[in-house]
């Protein structure tokens, strides 16, 4: 039996032991918690989608200290780093590319349609967020276009006190750089100081962070700005105004991370700024109502030779602006939710151009428990873009309730991704092309699970099916020609997931908790160029293996989170990280292990990450002023 299933096994085993030596107490109840969608909040526990919530209590004690590390550890999310310290990453579920997801902050999408590589430009501090929501199949029906496997929504925290907060660490390889520049070892800092205002009527939080590190290898060094803003302003009791902005100054060596190996002297700015207004009425005892606008502005500038600007370089402006307005009216046969969305999207680029397009969408969802055992909850949502005409994307999920225990889910629903600007109109020969003729991708996800929960324990078992038709790649003829994006054929995914998780409370302040993870993907390309060279093809997860403890007694807290993954390219890898935390009234110290056993692997490109780290950071807050 390989090593890594022998560990995550011996964690599954530990709760046994444990219960057999220690009582159990009533204050480990799983808490509950409403999903935030669009329109409709749902109890996670009524859900019948396939749903993953990380708390804020887990981020903490998880070794992390950037969004990009602590989804690394969500089951089905297929994180891909070019770079520590949240510097690059593609982020995928259930094997979809880094186009087919949604990324959203409190329901808001932050996609970006120049390309997904830069989807994850978020300026939200782990300090700032309440908790993380993760949808894994279609998302369409919910969120709209281009949540073709998957949604991840971060709802941020509410100021319920004035306070204060400064944090600092640092980390390193404690090893010398085998490369040309010789800069002695790998390092990485990063601060971050924060706090909010709260009084009866208004809540102001503000988060400022700065992130450097020297690269893990020759020209691969980062330094990294973030500013977030949000705020609340309560009118009356039944009236808000919500306020949410965002600044992301991203600078980093791009050596390896998209064309290799030809660019080692390249080089990556990115400069993101996000902000957002919208309100939410209470009309009555049964409607409720929500608009809001968004604008997200991205400039890209990559440098090919960073010593020479003459020359390969490629510079995209991105503007999306979005107005959405969403209901939601409950009565004793169910709850109905409805919504409009308008979205306008337009780049100015130096190698793909200047080109926009807009999309209008309407959407309805209707909720039900009404009869017997059974929780039903129906709805579509109804597109036009101007590229791509009308479209509808209908999904229905059922719940039947066994017993208090036990129940069923079943969910069935079509989704959506229309091709970015780079898709469509890239010109970067003799490397890559686009092609203005590409069709959307379109797809139906079929889910089935069984779930058990109790006072401690919750378990599940599932198996979907995917059929992603006029799935995009890039392919050629011949290496004398470029690449050229391409409605390449059906992609067409099986898949099984399974997970585990108990937690409970003992005498003397003692907190345990594990939970593991398995998912298996089973993907196949019916290819309609068979005579062609495909750039990517399938490098999904095949098998994905993560399990992570927690205990904390007292004061002190120590966690491990294990992830095994392996590709249906590459090599297979297991990566165990550790934190061991200490906290005294205002004041916490956390110390990390990364990668324990120093193990080489690659995610994406040609990019070796980093081996084994340690770092130590301190945490000092102001809970009330």
């Amino acid at each position: 039996m390989k090593p890594t299933i022998k560990i995550l096994l011996a964690l599954s085993s530990i709760p046994n032991v444990l219960l057999a030596q220690q009582s159990i107490s009533d204050s480990t109840r799983i808490q509950e918690v409403l999903i935030q969608e669009n329109r409709l909040q749902i109890p996670v526990s009524q859900s019948s989608r396939n749903i993953q919530i990380l708390s804020q209590k887990d981020i903490k004690a998880l070794p992390s200290t950037s969004i990009n590390e602590v989804l690394r550890y969500a089951a089905g999310v297929d994180i891909r780093q070019r770079g520590p310290f949240g510097t690059q990453a593609d982020i995928g579920i259930d094997g979809g590319s880094f186009d087919q997801t949604i990324l959203l902050v409190n329901g808001i999408k932050f996609s970006d349609p120049q390309t997904g590589h830069h989807m994850l430009n978020i300026p939200v501090p782990l300090e700032a967020i309440e908790r993380i929501e993760i949808l894994r199949g279609p998302a369409s029906r919910i969120y709209g276009i281009n949540g073709l496997t998957g949604a991840i929504n971060i709802v941020t925290k509410k100021a319920e006190h004035s306070n204060a907060y400064a944090q600092v660490y640092a980390g390193s390889s404690f090893k010398d750089r085998k490369e040309e520049d010789k800069d002695g070892i790998y390092y990485g800092q990063g601060i971050q100081v924060g706090g909010a205002f709260s009084s009866q009527s208004q809540q102001h939080q503000l988060y400022l962070t700065k992130e450097k590190s020297n690269g893990q290898r020759y020209n691969t060094a980062s330094d990294n700005a973030k500013v977030f803003y949000q705020n609340q302003i309560n009118l009356n009791a039944h009236n808000r105004l919500q306020m949410m902005a965002g600044y992301i100054n991203n600078k980093f060596g791009a050596n390896g991370y998209y064309a290799a190996p030809g660019d080692k002297e390249s080089e990556e700015h990115v400069e993101t700024v996000h902000y957002s207004l919208a309100s939410s009425h209470d009309l009555g005892s049964n409607w409720y109502l929500s608009p809001r606008l968004s604008h997200r502005y991205n400039e890209d500038d990559y440098r090919y030779f960073r010593n020479d600007l003459s020359k390969a370089r490629s510079r995209h402006y991105t503007h999306t602006l979005s107005a959405e307005l969403n209901a939601r009216y409950q009565s004793k046969f169910g709850d109905l939710g409805l919504g409009l969305e308008s979205r306008h999207e337009k780049i100015s680029s130096s190698n793909i151009g200047k080109h926009d397009r807009n999309n209008f969408g309407a959407y309805t969802e209707f909720r039900t428990t009404q009869l017997e055992n059974f929780i039903i909850n129906a709805g579509a949502y109804i597109n036009y873009n101007t590229d791509y005409d009308w479209q509808i994307f209908p999904g229905i999920d059922v719940s039947y309730i066994i017993n208090p225990n036990w129940h069923l889910a079943a969910s069935s629903g079509s989704s959506q991704r229309i091709p970015t600007f780079t898709d469509l109109y890239l010109n970067q020969k003799p490397g890559n092309i686009g092609n203005p003729d590409l069709i959307s991708e379109n797809s139906w996800q079929h889910d089935f699970s069984v779930n058990f929960k109790n006072q401690h324990f919750s378990a599940k078992a599932g198996y979907f099916f995917r059929d992603i038709k006029n799935f995009i790649d890039w392919i050629r003829e011949s290496t004398d020609v470029p690449y050229q994006a391409t409605n390449l054929g059906n992609n067409k995914t099986h898949g099984l997931l399974a997970n585990f998780q108990f937690q409970t409370a003992f005498q003397n302040q003692q907190h345990f908790q594990v939970r593991v993870d398995y998912t298996y993907l089973n993907p196949s390309i019916i290819n309609d160029y068979p005579n062609t060279i495909i750039k990517y093809g399938i490098e999904s997860l095949k098998h994905q293996v993560i399990g992570t403890l927690q205990y904390q007694i007292k004061e002190w807290s120590i966690s491990t989170a294990n992830r095994y993954q392996e590709r249906s390219k590459g090599k297979p890898y297991f990566i165990s990280d550790f934190r061991l935390a200490y906290k005294r009234n205002n004041l916490s110290i956390f110390a990390d292990l990364q990668n324990a056993f120093d193990a080489e692997y690659i995610e994406v490109g040609a990019v070796p990450l980093p081996g084994r780290w340690s770092s130590l950071g301190i945490h000092y807050a102001i809970p009330k002023i």
